[in-house]
């Protein structure tokens, strides 16, 4: 047997075991016996035969090359595939109410989890959130059920940040008219709850969702009535619900710019800026990471989205990069990405594979991964040479992506 065949047994259990296949269970899928799939998984049969490597793969729901290839593999390794998505899309489909509750055993194992999760979320690391975010969004929909009291609002509160996940995933690779039904579970389920924290999370997901299908003004409305009604507890308790007022400012003024209405994207920030210079270093940001760098580089992406490329790279020479460096890779990388696409406004397109590059080194799968960021590398194959239009290349073949 060639190198070639073992790293398809390899290839078999990586994504097996990925997509959460027991092997008896798959090993029937494929219509063989374990034995068999334990000797190809090994290396010790051969998976040769140009049929059996495409049913295989059909069950792990992988092109065949992916098997077969090595640069396929890792490329498609590196990012959440679509039947990750459409795990995320069968877990919001359950309606667990309509069977009797289970007791969860480990509550604050959940918690950890979720925890876990919207740090890998803020990490940019998109493939953790997917693999374990459908079985996570059971274990919460359950916890709701089942907690004890004292444990109850901390158990929606878990199950909105799942949903809202859920929701920021499916927008990332425009899964749009599913990440809707998740915001909205998100806001039901704070609605619920009668919790500020909860409803100020969950508004920001409903108006993200709201934009991508088209409802820009039923966003802001959204948005603002979410800001308005929670003004008075935020003068009460503003160390816990300051930072989650200042950035549905923010998700406004992004909208508003997506809208081209240049005046309320600038009031909406001017909003976020007065809470911002008013934010203590004490107060919890709820990975939020707002603050007046957060809303500075907001500025920058409302300009981008209102076609002032110029403006907005002018405005963005007087952000400091130390500060930008201090927040989460994603949010960092989704600066990156505003600037690349600033300079491609311009003409400047050396200056925006830089960009981009830094992006990639920042956050691999913003850029390899997101249909977004695609189409900013496919511009740029278009319109670079010399030394840009190699590094270009460089990164659209990790991305797989062809001009």
């Amino acid at each position: 047997m060639d190198q070639a065949e073992e790293h398809i047994g390899e290839r078999v259990r990586y994504w097996r075991e990925r997509r959460k296949l027991p092997r008896k269970q798959f090993a029937d899928m494929v219509g063989r016996s374990t034995s068999w799939l334990d000797k190809v998984e090994s290396g010790e049969r051969a998976l040769a035969r140009v049929p059996m490597i495409e049913r295989v793969a059909e069950v792990l729901g992988v092109d065949p090359d992916v098997l077969t290839d090595d640069n396929r593999d890792q490329r498609a390794r590196r990012c959440v595939d679509a039947c990750e998505v459409q795990a995320i899309r069968r877990a919001l489909a359950a309606y667990p109410g309509l069977h009797a509750a289970t007791a969860v055993t480990d509550f604050e194992a959940i918690t950890r989890q979720a925890s876990y999760l919207d740090h890998a979320w803020n990490m940019s690391r998109f493939t953790v959130v997917a693999r374990h975010l459908p079985e996570l969004m059971a274990e919460a929909q359950a916890a709701v059920r089942v907690a004890p009291e004292t444990d109850r609002m901390t158990a929606y509160r878990i199950l909105v940040t799942v949903y809202r996940l859920a929701s920021s995933m499916l927008l990332k690779f425009e899964a749009n008219d599913v990440a809707w039904l998740a915001a909205d579970r998100a806001m039901h389920t704070a609605m619920e709850a009668g919790d500020t924290w909860s409803l100020a999370r969950a508004t920001r997901s409903v108006a993200r969702a709201m934009t991508s299908i088209h409802e820009q003004s039923q966003a802001i409305v959204t948005l603002l009535a979410m800001a308005d009604r929670m003004q008075g507890e935020v003068r009460t308790n503003a160390a816990e619900l300051l930072s989650l007022h200042g950035m549905l400012y923010l998700a406004a003024s992004i909208t508003a710019a997506g809208q081209d209405d240049a005046n309320l994207a600038r009031d909406m920030h001017e909003a976020a800026l007065a809470a911002a210079l008013v934010y203590k270093p004490h107060y919890d940001d709820h990975h939020t990471f707002f603050g007046v760098t957060n809303t500075q580089i907001h500025r920058v992406s409302a300009l981008v989205r209102l076609h002032e490329c110029g403006q907005a790279l002018e405005f963005a020479t007087t952000i400091s990069a130390r500060a930008v460096g201090a927040l989460s890779a994603e949010r960092q990388a989704n600066y990156m990405l505003d600037l690349t696409e600033a300079h491609t406004g311009v003409g400047n397109y050396r200056q925006a594979v830089r960009m981009l590059g830094r992006a990639e080194q920042i956050a691999p799968e913003e850029v390899r991964c997101r249909p977004l960021a695609h189409g900013l590398l496919r511009s740029l194959l278009n319109n670079t040479t010399g030394e840009p239009a190699k590094l270009v290349r460089q990164m659209a073949e990790r991305a797989g992506v062809e001009a």
